[in-house]
């Protein structure tokens, strides 16, 4: 829910308080998707990666220790889910995150994580 009243604290010029003003359904739904996404360690392990740089299936494979073909299915999931992008280099095809939005959800997402495991202190 905090991302929520972000996001409308910060795009919301019409003066609507955020309990006047809520996100659509399919806004949601397309959250919930991208939440799901990142549920699962595997898949969040590559977009952490994919938020740095271009990597293809090999160099992911072999950076978290996992079988190219078990990568290369996390990577279609999240390529069906748009949260990846791809592009050709000759035979290779090198994966990335597909945008700011993205980057920002995994980065906030191990920021996050880190105040649980680390004992640092929150932020308001």
């Amino acid at each position: 829910m905090a991302l929520y009243v972000f996001m409308y604290a910060r795009d919301n010029e019409s003066g609507a308080t955020p309990l006047q003003e809520q996100p659509t359904s399919a806004q949601v739904e397309a959250a919930v998707e991208a939440l799901r996404m990142l549920s699962d360690a595997t898949r969040l392990r590559l977009m952490w990666l994919l938020t740095r740089g271009e990597y293809d299936v090999g160099t992911l494979a072999r950076a978290i220790g996992t079988a190219r073909p078990s990568v290369s299915q996390h990577l279609a999931k999240l390529r069906l889910a748009g949260l990846v992008q791809t592009r050709r280099d000759g035979r290779r095809v090198l994966y990335r995150a597909r945008d700011s939005h993205v980057r920002s959800l995994v980065n906030e997402a191990l920021f996050h994580a880190d105040h649980e495991v680390s004992g640092i202190p929150r932020h308001d």
